[in-house]
């Protein structure tokens, strides 16, 4: 069934008010360059805020989307409820969610911005975000998929909701970070400390926030992010570890190529081995001195591999805890777990551990 979207309707499906002290955008990051034409503008990021009029604590959330997504991955579920912005806005906090470079509200032209990846296609979202449980061959828990609305297929309003915001990835992973890394830089030093909250191929834009402005990050939540540590992914390598662009390690690492690594073996039925340093390991300071967590779905294709990210963080120094979500009691959710039929459950869980490391 379709959606109303008539003012009436969705004045009488809201529910409670949504109380807003002030609300609106702007930008980070623009850098200028020459065309042939004249003055042109790259690397920007789209910046939207949300202030409740009961703000209830000190650190916003920054959050961060994933792949070929967009800020609105945030605004709401595929089948038309409220999102995580709305759900911590409710609850006191100053949320504020951007638009990656090259990506949703962020403008991309190749010339300018660099060339981008193939557009996603239905069967590519079906498989790893809305219906792996259809998929013959996938990863164990992919079985236990249940809590996309809807079909998960071309047609069902759920998915063609997501299908139709999603976008391709930057070509040059590396650029792309870099970029990522100097707009989130420019956006902590507007707003001060905060809380970021990644998702998947967001998660890089965190740890090089983190590297760049330490003093200026309480504490990361990393919703599956992109790994395992040293992977090469369609987008490319992680040749850095966690990101494609450089980290300051300490004894510092000039090249990738100075990081030894070993590989751990899986470390339970159905997990994958994933890629360390090899001791004696180098740190990240930077990524040192406040609290991280992992957040990883029950029947996401990350949970195989969520524990090469955890176990990487914490040899390099980080204070970092994993939350699996079937640990929480939470079951079912793939990897685009804040679009699903339970976010909110979720949200919650994020938020217990928020107040648990006195970042609440």
């Amino acid at each position: 069934m379709t959606r109303s979207f008539r003012p009436a309707d969705l004045h009488a499906s809201a529910g409670a008010e949504l109380r807003l002290a002030a609300q609106g955008f702007f930008w980070t990051g623009a850098q200028p360059v020459d065309l042939p034409g004249g003055k042109a503008l790259r690397g920007q990021m789209y910046v939207e805020y949300w202030i409740p009029s009961d703000l209830r604590h000190a650190l916003p959330i920054v959050m961060i989307h994933g792949g070929g997504g967009q800020g609105l991955d945030y605004l709401g579920t595929a089948d038309g409820g409220e999102g995580w912005v709305h759900w911590f806005v409710r609850r006191g906090y100053a949320v504020y969610v951007v638009d990656r470079p090259g990506h949703g509200r962020a403008p991309h032209h190749p010339a300018v911005q660099g060339e981008m990846g193939p557009p996603p296609v239905a069967a590519f979202i079906e498989k790893l975000f809305s219906r792996p449980e259809a998929e013959p061959g996938q990863y164990p828990s992919a079985a236990l998929h249940n809590q996309w609305p809807g079909s998960g297929q071309l047609g069902d309003p759920a998915f063609d909701t997501f299908f139709a915001g999603a976008g391709p990835m930057a070509a040059d992973i590396g650029q792309s970070h870099t970029d990522c890394q100097a707009a989130g830089a420019a956006l902590l030093d507007l707003i001060g400390p905060a809380i970021l909250l990644t998702h998947s191929a967001g998660g890089p834009t965190g740890w090089l926030m983190a590297d760049a402005r330490p003093g200026l990050v309480a504490g990361i939540v990393a919703v599956e992010p992109v790994g395992p540590p040293f992977a090469d992914r369609p987008s490319g390598r992680l040749a850095w570890g966690i990101t494609a662009a450089p980290m300051t390690f300490d004894p510092p690492a000039a090249h990738p190529g100075d990081i030894a690594t070993e590989e751990r073996p899986a470390p339970f039925e159905g997990a994958v081995p994933c890629r360390v340093q090899a001791e004696p390991a180098r740190r990240l300071p930077n990524l040192c001195g406040f609290p991280i967590v992992v957040v990883t779905a029950e029947a996401s294709w990350m949970s195989a591999d969520n524990h090469g990210m955890v176990d990487f963080l914490a040899q390099a120094g980080a204070d970092v805890a994993h939350m699996r979500l079937e640990d929480e009691g939470i079951h079912g959710n793939g990897h685009a777990m804040m679009l699903e039929r339970n976010s909110h459950e979720i949200a919650a869980a994020i938020e217990h551990w928020l107040v648990r490391n006195g970042l609440s």
